[in-house]
């Protein structure tokens, strides 16, 4: 550190000094430390569970392409898509909306929920139709990505058959579990289980059943309605003009104004775009939050420094003695602060992480299925851990140049 009488301390100096102040005073380097780890650990855990939601969320999507539309009344509450619409959309909707200028095909689909017997247990699950024509079956599984674990996929003619979701599959809510060529009772008439798809990134997928159009009315007694209505787009570069279209259309045959419909037609950028802006949101008022914390973390430092700088006024002027310049008792406490910011962005990462994974895998034993697949994210983690580290050293630069200022009498007296 000092050579021909000059005081020269290397980084490696600065940094032994500071680990040295840090470690006589480690109860309150400790709760120094404290605002900033719950900060951090708030931010990471967070926003690493609103990326896996939003992963969630948009995998819902999956369900359509971006080449097309869903039409469905309005709704007076929640359920299935379209059943609890007061006006149910029926074929004549079909025939206008596939007439459209655009529209290749049209697929009529039923979304309803079903009462399930099977080992002297009842259960209630949502049943999806598929179309009668093979074709447009074909779409709906291609749409959806369906491939099957056991098994086979339905047929548009497989009366008296069901697709089962994966988790229908896995569930113990009958106490033995559904197989392939098991049969259940829904709504009163027996069904034989002929498919068993695979995990897929929708949990309304994995727990629906899929049975034909036909067995769907006949068991539910179902007229001439639809729950929602899919349009096929000629090109998907003309969606949002189709959908226009479509709305026009429907409006007309209806003698409704505009703003007035009680239909909708959404494309899927639409529906994705909307999660998307809440869940951003969501995430900057988490941020907020947190970011309460981190300047209370901050305020803490800068407190402890204060604190330091007033204890520390005899090792300050015989560092000054023996040469020291202010500008290397600035960088001592500075460095101080920095690594107090630091080693809290570290830890608190860390537990951020770790709760997040936590979260997470409870979520998805209480749900059955991984919701929440949260990841390590690395860019969020070496932000984090940056920021903490820039606050530490903000908070650290007025207790620093306080004892850079020093002078070595003073200090060596007080």
């Amino acid at each position: 550190m000092r050579t021909g009488g000059n005081f020269m301390p290397s980084i490696a100096d600065f940094l032994g000094i500071s680990f040295k102040g840090m470690r006589k005073r480690k109860l309150r380097a400790w709760l120094t430390m404290l605002g900033i780890i719950i900060g951090i650990a708030a931010v990471v855990s967070l926003i690493s569970l609103g990326d896996g939601l939003r992963t969630a969320i948009t995998g819902q999507f999956s369900t359509l392409s971006t080449d097309k539309l869903t039409i469905q009344n309005s709704g007076t509450g929640f359920g299935p898509p379209g059943s609890t619409a007061i006006r149910k959309l029926t074929s004549h909707d079909v025939d206008i909306i596939e007439k459209v200028s655009g529209v290749d095909f049209v697929i009529p689909r039923l979304i309803r929920i079903t009462k399930v017997d099977y080992n002297k247990e009842v259960g209630f699950m949502y049943a999806a139709s598929i179309p009668d024509d093979q074709k447009k079956t074909d779409v709906v599984y291609t749409t959806f990505d369906a491939k099957v674990a056991e098994g086979r996929l339905l047929r548009a003619d497989d009366n008296g058959k069901i697709l089962i979701g994966n988790d229908i599959a896995s569930t113990s809510e009958f106490g033995k579990k559904i197989r392939l060529g098991t049969k259940l009772q829904i709504q009163g008439k027996e069904f034989e289980v002929v498919g068993i798809l695979e995990s897929s990134s929708s949990f309304i997928v994995n727990g629906a059943l899929m049975m034909t159009e036909k067995d769907m009315k006949e068991i539910l007694k179902i007229g001439d309605e639809y729950d929602l209505i899919v349009a096929q787009v000629s090109s998907s570069s003309t969606t949002e003009d189709v959908a226009a279209r479509i709305e026009k259309t429907l409006r007309k045959d209806r003698d409704e104004k505009v703003g007035e419909e009680d239909f909708s037609v959404q494309t899927p950028i639409q529906a994705i775009s909307s999660v998307n802006t809440i869940l951003n949101i969501i995430n900057l008022i988490v941020t907020g939050i947190a970011a309460i914390s981190l300047i209370i973390g901050g305020i803490g430092i800068a407190n402890t420094m204060y604190t330091s700088v007033l204890e520390r006024t005899k090792e300050i002027g015989t560092m000054k003695a023996i040469g020291a310049k202010n500008s290397d008792i600035l960088l001592v406490f500075v460095i101080e602060s920095g690594l107090l910011g630091l080693f809290g962005g570290i830890i608190g990462a860390g537990l951020g992480i770790g709760m997040a994974f936590g979260v997470s895998s409870i979520a998805a034993s209480a749900l059955g299925s991984n919701i929440l697949d949260v990841s390590v994210n690395w860019s969020l983690l070496i932000g984090a851990v940056a920021f903490s580290f820039g606050i530490g050293i903000i908070s650290g630069l007025f207790p620093a140049r306080q004892a850079s200022k020093l002078k070595p009498v003073d200090a060596l007296r007080g």
